[in-house]
C-alpha cells in the first residue's frame, strides 16, 4: 500500500494522472497527517473540506477525459499570509484574528486553477516579521527536526515556519511561503527542503498581506527542485491588479531543468566569509564549489563589495515600508476592535493596535516611523535607498562575469527555540546571507546540501540573474543531484 505522503509533488501529480490512484486517496492521507500533527502547530486553520473537494473535481475531470492541470491533485499548505475567499487569514496576528477575506489572491487562485487543493493555513511569523517563527500570536511552530540525542524544540526558520515544518514533516508535499529578506530561504534551509524566492515581480502580491512591498515574494517550498519548478510555474504570471507584476511569459522551468553547467561559471562572494561563520557552514559552502565543478562549471571569486552595508539598510528600509503598510490596521473596518469605555477615535486606534499587534511587529512598527520621521528621513532612508542601489549595482557588475552566485543560506543550523528570542539583533543576524538578493529583487533558492554532526540540515543558496530562475532551478538541480540528500526528521509528533 502507498504511503501517499511520503511522495513529492511531481509523483502524486503523474500517478493522479495515470490512474494508480485517487486524488481522493492523495487527500484523505494529508488530511489525517495534518490531524495527527497538532504537535508541530504548522497549521492555524485546517481546511479538509477543501482539499477533498479540489481532489474529487480532479478525479471527475479525469474521469471524463479532460485535461489536467499542473498541480492536479496535489493538496498543498498555504502560508496564511495569503488571502483565501471564505476562509480565516490573519498573518498569525490578533488584529486580524476572525477576518474572512471575501476575495481569493491571485496565487492562490492559480494553484487552484491548476488543480491543487488546500490542507489548510499554515502557521508563521506574525505579519511575516521574524526568522524563527516565535512571533506568532498563535504560538511557535516547532520544526519536525531535533538535535540527535536531544528533544529540544527547535525553530523551523521565519517567517515560513508553519510551511517549512509542514513540508519537511511529510504533512504536505509542497506549500506557498513568502520571502521578504529569506523568508522562503532561511526555512527552508533549517529543515532540509527546498525553497525559491522568484525575480521580485514574478509572483502576485494582489491578495497578499503586506509586509515591504518593495521586497515581498511568494514563491514555492517543497522536497525537490524539480517539484519546486512545476509549482513557480503553476503561481507565476502577470496580474495586472498588482502595479509591480512583470508583463512577460511564464516559462515552462520544469521541463527544460538540465543539470549540467558545462560553460557556466559560478561566483564565490568573498564578502560573505564573514567572522564567527560556523565551520561546518563553510565546510558544506566548500562541498557546494565541488559538485559544481562536477556539474561542469567554473567556480571563480567575486566581490559583492557593499554586502555588510545589506542588513542595516534592510532593517532601515523593510521596517519605513511596514509602518506604512500597518498603518491600515485601525480597528475601524476589519478584524480587532478594542474600544475602551468613554475613549475616542485616537483611543481606539491606540488600545486597537497596542492590543492587536505583537512586540515584534511594534518593534518594526517604531522603526519605521522613526527613520521616515522628518529629522531623520534623509539620514536614514534615503541612505538605505542609496545603500540599496550599490548592493543592486554589485550584483549587475558581479553578473557580467558569472551566471550564478553560491553562498550559504544561513550563517547557522537551526537553533532551539528560545534562544535568541531576547536578543533581536542576534536574530537579524540570521539573514545575513539572504537578504542582499532581497534588496536586488533577484531569484535565489535554498537546497538542502549536508547534516551537521548534530544531525541537522544546512542549505546552500544560489542567486540568479534577474528573470533567470532557469540557471537558478538548473544549478540547484546540479547540487540536489550531487548531494543525494534524502534525511527526513525521525517522526516523534
Amino acid at each position: 500500500m502507498t504511503d501517499f505522503t511520503q511522495l513529492g509533488l511531481k509523483a502524486i501529480r503523474d500517478g493522479v494522472a495515470a490512474g494508480d490512484f485517487t486524488a481522493r486517496e492523495v487527500a484523505e492521507a494529508h488530511n489525517d497527517a495534518v490531524a495527527a500533527a497538532t504537535d508541530l502547530n504548522a497549521f492555524i486553520v485546517a481546511t479538509p473540506d477543501h482539499a477533498l473537494a479540489a481532489a474529487d473535481k480532479v478525479d471527475a475531470d479525469r474521469a471524463a477525459g479532460k485535461d489536467l492541470g499542473a498541480m492536479a491533485g496535489v493538496p498543498i499548505g498555504m502560508k496564511d499570509l495569503f488571502a483565501t475567499k471564505g476562509v480565516q487569514s490573519t498573518a498569525a496576528s490578533h488584529i486580524l484574528e476572525g477576518f474572512v477575506p471575501p476575495y481569493e489572491s491571485t496565487v492562490s487562485q492559480n494553484l487552484w486553477d491548476a488543480g491543487a487543493g488546500m490542507l489548510g493555513k499554515l502557521n508563521m511569523d506574525q505579519f511575516a516579521m521574524g526568522s524563527s517563527n516565535e512571533t506568532s500570536y498563535f504560538g511557535n511552530v516547532k520544526s519536525p527536526w531535533r538535535k540527535n540525542g536531544s528533544n529540544a524544540a527547535m525553530t523551523p526558520g521565519g517567517s515560513s515556519g508553519g510551511s517549512s515544518a509542514a513540508v519537511a514533516a511529510r504533512l504536505c508535499p509542497a506549500a506557498t511561503g513568502t520571502d521578504t529578506g529569506g523568508s522562503i530561504r532561511q526555512p527552508a534551509a533549517v529543515t532540509g527542503i527546498t525553497g525559491i524566492k522568484p525575480t521580485y515581480g514574478r509572483c502576485s502580491r494582489w491578495g497578499v498581506v503586506a509586509f515591504a512591498s518593495s521586497l515581498d515574494q511568494a514563491g514555492p517550498m517543497a522536497r525537490s527542485v524539480e517539484d519546486c519548478a512545476i509549482m513557480l510555474g503553476a503561481m507565476a504570471g502577470f496580474d495586472p491588479k498588482d502595479s509591480t507584476s512583470i508583463d512577460a511569459p511564464v516559462p515552462d522551468w520544469a521541463a527544460a531543468l538540465d543539470a549540467d553547467l558545462s560553460g557556466k561559471t559560478i561566483g564565490i562572494p568573498r564578502e560573505y566569509r564573514m567572522d564567527g561563520i560556523a565551520k561546518e557552514i563553510d565546510d558544506s559552502w566548500e562541498q557546494g564549489k565541488a559538485w559544481l565543478r562536477d556539474a561542469g562549471a567554473k567556480v571563480v571569486d567575486i566581490s559583492l563589495p557593499h554586502t555588510k552595508y545589506a542588513l542595516p539598510a534592510y532593517y532601515i528600509i523593510a521596517p519605513a515600508e511596514a509602518s506604512s503598510n500597518l498603518a491600515r490596521y485601525d480597528g475601524v473596518r476589519y478584524g480587532l476592535r478594542d474600544l475602551p469605555e468613554g475613549s475616542g477615535l485616537q483611543d481606539m486606534y491606540a488600545a486597537t493596535r497596542a492590543e492587536g499587534f505583537g512586540d515584534e511587529v511594534k518593534r518594526r512598527i517604531l522603526i519605521g516611523t522613526y527613520v521616515l520621521s522628518a529629522g531623520f528621513y534623509d539620514a536614514y532612508y534615503t541612505q538605505a535607498q542609496k545603500v540599496r542601489t550599490l548592493v543592486q549595482r554589485d550584483f549587475t557588475e558581479a553578473f557580467a562575469q558569472v551566471d550564478a552566485i553560491l553562498a550559504p543560506t544561513t550563517p547557522t543550523p537551526a537553533f532551539a527555540l528560545g534562544e535568541m528570542q531576547d536578543d533581536p539583533l542576534a536574530m537579524y543576524l540570521n539573514d545575513v546571507f539572504a537578504v542582499p538578493a532581497s534588496l536586488a529583487g533577484l531569484p535565489a533558492m535554498s537546497v538542502p546540501a549536508t547534516l551537521t554532526e548534530d544531525g541537522l540540515p544546512l542549505g546552500l543558496q544560489i542567486v540568479g540573474k534577474p528573470m533567470d530562475e532557469q540557471g537558478v532551478l538548473n544549478t540547484g538541480l546540479a547540487i540536489e543531484q550531487r548531494a543525494g540528500f534524502t534525511a527526513a526528521p525521525g517522526k516523534w509528533w
